[in-house]
């Protein structure tokens, strides 16, 4: 066989016995005790945070900058939303498994939440993969667990009370990944956790009026879609609809792109969709076709994504009453890479698109991916899904002790089965036994990582107050 063929020629897959997967885990304890999971302190070499941030914010639209140090600032817990590459920075220190899966690389709990499927159940499981990448399956747990821990405290909850829902957070990954490892594999493949199921489990323990909330909660879900932002986004102008102009949350694109003339940039537009299109499958790709290209705005998403790119696109199908919102998200390199090494699709937006569809049991069907160069000349990457597609998020702030812990285990059983689906479940398994050693662990460490998060989160506030950077709240 020629290098050429060799090199086009597929990969060979090794099928492992059960009971080689289970040796291969048990072994991983040799490294990595259970325990050591636990250990956590600040490397004397870990570098200032705000220089950590300062250096992501290169890459970003600069006005946008102040609006995510704002956003940051409003509380360690909202800081700990943005600090991702804090984060990474500090477990690339700690001895890593060797148990490796795909990886969300931002897992934590505000991360995860309700979505509509393709057949319109509404579902839930991890709703954010800008920072998703190969890596040791225990990186994301530290960050999920920890983001209790965080919550918590956020919450007014003493040690004691936090102690039990961030070792309930580690306990249902555990006992959800052993139940993953004994699974045939098409049922893992097609396991998912349906909301309203959910949502029954939860009200048969919740208070009168936790259920209310709740209930409120999925009927504004499910009410959060294309016609949804087609009322509150877009207006109509000389007979056209067009996306509302709210600066800086929403700039159209007539008020960024300076000189070009409108029908040239619109022309533009439509090339690119042409070219997102291509990434879809054919029945998708067909389905797309049947909207038209309407108008576009810059708008700021999120906590650690403000300053990076993100655009909203508004079609129209078969009148104007048939709106379809595209989201068109810029997706950097993965804050994973400087340790785990560069991602193996060459586009940042493919990256993000290929673990999303690793990881969840369903995905949006309109996911995509492009590349194209910008208003100011630069080339850069995008994935693009619906804008909104039936999404919600837990409302943290109104959580009780009790919803916390139903939210750590619901939680806990997404992300092991996100792991399962694309690691070895058997093998990561073994790895974490039937004792609650790794419980502990976790429990412990997310614990002393909360502390260094609130130091982090000092250091910005001190930034800000220096003038070291500046930061725009309210926003």
């Amino acid at each position: 066989m020629s290098i050429q063929e060799k090199a086009t020629a597929p990969r060979k897959i090794d099928h492992l016995t059960v009971e080689e997967r289970t040796t291969h885990g048990k072994d991983a304890r040799g490294d990595v005790p259970r325990s050591a999971l636990g250990d956590w302190s600040p490397a004397a070499s870990r570098r200032d945070p705000i220089d950590v941030l300062e250096e992501q914010a290169e890459s970003r639209v600069p006005e946008l900058v102040p609006i995510r140090y704002g956003r940051m600032l409003v509380s360690p817990f909202t800081f700990y939303r943005g600090a991702a590459a804090l984060m990474a920075a500090d477990v690339a220190e700690s001895p890593a498994t060797g148990l490796r899966t795909q990886l969300c690389g931002d897992a934590h709990l505000s991360n995860f939440g309700g979505f509509a499927a393709p057949d319109r159940r509404l579902i839930f499981g991890l709703n954010d993969f800008d920072e998703t990448l190969p890596g040791p399956f225990e990186w994301d747990v530290k960050r999920l667990v920890a983001s209790f821990a965080v919550a918590g405290r956020e919450l007014g909850f003493s040690a004691k009370v936090r102690e039990p829902i961030t070792t309930t957070v580690a306990r249902s990954y555990r006992e959800s990944m052993r139940t993953f490892a004994g699974m045939r594999n098409m049922d893992l493949w097609y396991a998912r956790a349906d909301v309203e199921t959910e949502l029954a489990k939860f009200t048969a323990q919740a208070t009168a009026k936790e259920r209310k909330r709740a209930e409120r909660n999925l009927e504004k879900a499910r009410s959060k879609d294309s016609l949804k932002a087609f009322g509150k986004l877009t207006q109509v102008v000389d007979g056209e609809r067009r996306i509302v102009n709210d600066p800086p949350l929403i700039v159209p694109i007539r008020d960024l792109a300076g000189d070009m003339p409108g029908p040239e940039l619109h022309e533009s537009l439509r090339l690119l969709i042409r070219s997102y299109r291509r990434t879809l499958s054919r029945d998708r790709r067909l389905l797309l076709e049947r909207f038209r290209y309407v108008d576009a705005a810059r708008k700021v998403v999120g906590v650690g994504s403000v300053g990076t790119r993100a655009w909203i696109v508004l079609m129209l199908g078969r009148d104007g009453d048939d709106p379809l919102f595209l989201q068109a998200k810029e997706a950097q390199p993965s804050v994973l890479e400087p340790y785990l090494g560069k991602s193996q699709f060459t586009n940042a937006g493919q990256r993000v698109v290929e673990g999303q569809r690793l990881m969840q049991a369903a995905s949006d069907i309109m996911l995509g991916w492009i590349r194209t160069v910008g208003l100011d000349g630069v080339e850069r990457d995008f994935y693009i899904r619906q804008l909104w597609d039936a999404k919600g998020s837990a409302i943290i702030e109104a959580m009780s002790p009790s919803v916390l812990t139903w939210y750590a285990k619901v939680c806990g059983w997404t992300l092991a089965k996100a792991h399962a689906r694309s690691g070895d479940a058997v093998a990561i398994a073994a790895y974490l036994g039937g004792s609650s050693a790794f419980d502990r662990a976790l429990s412990s460490f997310s614990e002393a990582y909360a502390d260094q998060n609130e130091r982090d989160y000092s250091a910005l506030q001190e930034a800000v107050g220096s003038g070291r950077v500046t930061a725009e709240t309210g926003l």
